[in-house]
């Protein structure tokens, strides 16, 4: 019995498969899907370094609602690590564990890097060139 991580799939971080089904699966829905993946991938870092300040600044409060915005728009990308991860980090900043901010906040920012980075190759992939 291995207490090993299984590997990391592509579709853990970022799959766009299901709401591609649920829009019809076929070139109008894929130019839809592609928009809002632009859109919800459009910020990069700042939402990260908006929280980082927020919580560096002891604005506990507004940290929350940044990452709470954040889960909300990523997790429509099929991002079920990064929801996770957000969703650890809120909970601990709401109940002011502040010990546990700093590697959960490190823990986060390597899954939306990973997104970010799964989201442009997706749409390198597969989005239709405007």
């Amino acid at each position: 019995m291995s207490d090993a991580t299984p590997p990391v799939s592509e579709e853990q971080i970022f799959s766009v498969d299901t709401l591609l089904k649920y829009m019809g699966n076929d070139d109008k829905a894929l130019a839809v899907v592609s928009k809002i993946v632009r859109d919800a991938c459009a910020p990069g870092p700042a939402p990260m370094q908006q929280a980082a300040e927020a919580l560096r600044e002891e604005r506990y409060t507004d940290a929350g609602k940044t990452l709470h915005s954040l889960r909300g728009s990523i997790g429509t990308l099929g991002a079920k690590r990064l929801v996770s991860a957000s969703l650890k980090l809120e909970q601990a900043i709401a109940e002011r564990h502040l010990d546990q901010i700093p590697s959960l906040f490190t823990a986060l920012e390597s899954e939306y890097r990973l997104v970010l980075q799964s989201a442009d190759a997706w749409l390198q992939r597969s989005a239709p060139q405007s």
